[in-house]
């Protein structure tokens, strides 16, 4: 499978989906491409992973690097689709501790809107 990378707007979240092998070779590629869609206001990215055959140390690099990116600009990454492969990878490094992995589209939807409520709620001070 051919390394690729596609994204599209979802509402107020940019879907990136990634194809193929993220290894040394394609993370140079990865990486930029992410970068360039942060720096065009894609701030709240869900990466599907579901055609990823293979993941890593360093596209694991690059996801970490990306996620800080984001946070340092109030924005969030989570992923979606996991297979098992790349499942069991998040796993033995311990990126599910940072990491939000969603089964689908509509559960990370769910995830980002729910996130934003409670963020925009008030609280109130004692």
């Amino acid at each position: 499978m051919e390394f690729a990378v596609e994204h599209r707007a979802v509402r107020d979240l940019t879907v990136v989906k990634i194809s193929g092998e993220i290894d040394v070779f394609t993370s140079p590629r990865l990486r930029e491409m992410l970068l360039d869609i942060i720096d065009n206001g894609g701030l709240h990215l869900v990466v599907d992973l579901g055609e990823v055959t293979f993941l890593d140390s360093t596209g694991l690099g690059v996801l970490v690097g990306i996620y800080h990116r984001l946070r340092a600009r109030d924005g969030s990454m989570s992923f979606m689709g996991v297979n098992e492969r790349v499942r069991r990878v998040f796993h033995v490094t311990q990126l599910t501790k940072i990491f939000v992995l969603h089964r689908d589209l509509e559960e990370a939807l769910a995830a980002h809107e729910s996130d934003n409520a409670s963020s925009e709620t008030p609280s109130s001070a004692s």
